[in-house]
């Protein structure tokens, strides 16, 4: 498989400047190229304004802006690419442009060199046909803004070879991207109902059914997003809808640009949206339907057609679109008659032809499994919300760590995850949902039967190895816990999170983390909720080894040479940790003063008193996970849990009680 090293974007717009400042931020070294210097000093300057507001928001430091710049280089000419493991082309939506382009920079870089396509709506097997070598061709789709929206939509083309497929998806890992993989279709995947979506929306302003103002107002609500669909068109320009919709015409009469928007569209002019007053329930409700019939229709296609999966499709509205709920959750809010009727409505409105989805055409798979030799792979694929544990992800974690025990010829089972966490905990608003209703007992049965599904890892008749890919907080780091061994990528940190939202670890937190790092140690990590990085976790026997991305996609691929075998002796702890170790002796949550350590004290301070005494008592009685158990009524009954679960990230002051 191609290791990129180096890379050149082509195109200094809005999205060319974007990828070049996400590729350098991720320590990739950028050309930024286009036929003119004044494109370009736009370009650089679009990038430094971004960087510039991310350190004034303290996402990053100056030095981290000055590197970033650094890795960045700018030329007119394309001869300057001639060395480049990847192109990447990012410019304006016209085919002959891009053809054109294609037929020039493929006499300068190496044969070997990727050649990818930013294109929103054309086909790449299409452009494909401009490339030398057209199996070193790909389409890779990335979504405004491209330095913070983490998705792009993988898309080879008929002649893109396997290696130049994965060397692709890999890169958009390494790239700190969220990649989906879809068929070489018009529209591909996001676009395909989005687009549509927007000009639904036109539509119903043209029929006079409703005001823009109106019509975002129900989208927002319907739809959790905070822009309606004309202030989108107004940010991302009217004529790009206008255009990317009449490229997906071909699908059917349904797919027709509205002919107001056409018009907008050639005028060049935003949408006049005046401020929101009211909207009576009758036009709210036909606007649902119409949004949602477009929603749903297009969906069924793209399922039908299989151009992509469920759960792609709904990940890429999430992440991609930053839908609260994606477009197969809002279809399994409802039952599946209802979903149909709807696209009859919608079919019937546009004299489409009929089609119709059943419930298992909606699963949403928030946790793979597959299989290379005698490795079993589990990968949670929840990136949209952290990877977060809730009741469906258990099952499916259940169903899949089963089926990997029970076969014999499977003597490893990797545990890994898709997107920038591991784990990030347990899904929250299950637990505020149930506190408020007065349910405690399903929190209960739910960690019960959680704790049940962690066991089965611990007690694996296989070798279970654990690959942090991102942070692993709360039931991220505990499912970790389970593993006999632990591997982790460099920019990996972890924590117990939960005295500081009112709770306390209930998935063995305060257990197995005793077999690898010792009693005061686990209460050090509990008590303050201690961020670790990798360097600290592997100091303290927390992990067993740091790995770097390479090796991580070679595990991925089945080889895993890289893994050292684990010690099973503790390592000789650095005298700061032998230090901390001794202020722990004093630690009493009932009396934080005999510890002797103002900023220890104060980080204490801040943490819930009920949540570190059950804590502390969980430790030093050491009776093994299933004794997390005993105190969930009380401590989820507790005004500090409600409290520090509603709060997370803001300042409290706990009651302790």
């Amino acid at each position: 498989m191609k290791k990129i090293n180096s890379l050149a974007v082509i195109g200094a717009g809005t999205m060319g400047s974007a990828l070049a400042q996400k590729f350098a931020q991720e320590n990739f070294n950028v050309i930024l190229c286009d036929k003119s210097d004044d494109a370009l000093k736009k370009g650089i300057k679009r990038i430094e304004e971004s960087l510039n507001e991310a350190v004034e928001k303290k996402v990053i430091s100056s030095q981290k802006k000055t590197e970033v710049l650094d890795r960045i280089k700018s030329t007119v000419d394309f001869n300057d690419l001639n060395n480049v493991d990847l192109v990447i082309e990012a410019v304006f939506e016209n085919f002959e442009v891009k053809a054109q382009l294609f037929q020039e920079i493929s006499k300068i870089v190496k044969k070997d060199t990727i050649i990818a396509t930013n294109t929103s709506s054309f086909s790449v097997t299409e452009l494909s046909q401009h490339v030398s070598y057209p199996e070193r061709f790909i389409g890779l789709h990335y979504f405004y803004h491209a330095a913070k929206n983490r998705l792009v939509e993988v898309v080879p083309g008929a002649k893109t070879s396997e290696e130049v497929f994965k060397t692709a998806y890999y890169f958009s890992l390494q790239s700190g991207k969220d990649p989906i993989v879809t068929k070489d279709v018009y529209g591909f995947a996001v676009n395909r109902f989005f687009v549509p979506w927007l000009n639904e929306s036109v539509r119903l302003f043209q029929e006079k059914i409703a005001t823009p103002e109106q019509i975002d107002y129900v989208a927002m609500k319907l739809f959790g997003i905070g822009m309606g669909p004309f202030a989108l068109m107004n940010a991302t320009g009217v004529p790009v809808a206008y255009h990317a919709e009449k490229t997906l015409e071909v699908f059917g009469p349904s797919y027709k640009v509205s002919e107001l928007l056409k018009q907008q569209a050639e005028k060049q002019e935003n949408w006049n949206i005046d401020e929101f007053h009211s909207i009576d329930t009758i036009t709210e409700k036909v606007i649902e339907k119409r949004l949602l019939g477009v929603v749903f229709f297009v969906v069924a296609q793209l399922l039908n057609e299989k151009v992509c999966t469920a759960t792609d499709l709904n990940k890429g509205a999430k992440i991609g679109l930053k839908w609260k709920k994606g477009p197969i959750e809002l279809m399994c809010q409802k039952n599946i008659e209802e979903v149909n009727q709807i696209i009859h409505e919608y079919v019937t409105l546009y004299n489409e032809k009929t089609i119709t989805i059943s419930k298992e055409d909606l699963k949403l798979e928030y946790v793979l499994s597959r299989k290379i030799n005698d490795i079993g792979y589990i990968i949670f694929n929840r990136p949209e919300d952290l990877n977060a544990l809730n009741e469906d992800v258990f099952n499916q974690l259940n169903q899949h760590i089963n089926a990997l025990n029970s076969d014999t010829s499977i003597n490893k089972i990797i545990i890994t995850s898709t997107g920038k966490a591991f784990v990030a905990g347990a899904d929250i608003k299950f637990f505020i949902n149930n506190i408020e209703s007065g349910q405690i007992d399903k929190i209960v049965s739910f960690t019960q039967f959680a704790q049940s599904v962690l066991e089965k890892i611990d007690r694996s008749p296989k070798k279970v190895i654990c690959v942090l890919n991102g942070m692993a907080l709360g039931g991220g780091l505990e499912l970790a816990l389970c593993a006999d061994e632990i591997y982790a990528l460099p920019n990996v940190t972890m924590a117990f999170p939960e005295t500081g939202i009112g709770i306390y670890p209930g998935l063995g937190g305060t257990q197995r983390t005793q077999q690898r790092v010792g009693k005061l140690l686990t209460k050090y990590l509990v008590f303050t909720g201690k961020n670790l990085n990798v360097q600290e976790s592997k100091e303290i026997s927390l992990i067993d080894g740091i790995i770097s991305f390479e090796d991580y996609i070679n595990i991925l691929e089945g080889n895993l040479s890289s893994l050292a075998p684990r010690k099973q002796e503790r390592r000789e702890l650095a005298e700061k940790w032998k230090e901390i170790e001794k202020k722990m002796e004093n630690i009493n949550p009932d009396n934080f003063n005999s510890a002797g350590d103002d900023e220890l004290l104060k980080i204490l301070s801040r943490k819930a008193p009920l949540a570190l005494k059950y804590a502390d008592k969980l430790i030093n009685e050491f009776k093994g996970p299933a004794s997390e158990l005993n105190f969930l009524k009380d401590i989820f009954s507790s005004e500090d849990a409600l409290l520090g679960l509603k709060n997370i990230g803001k300042k409290v002051e706990y009651k302790g009680k």
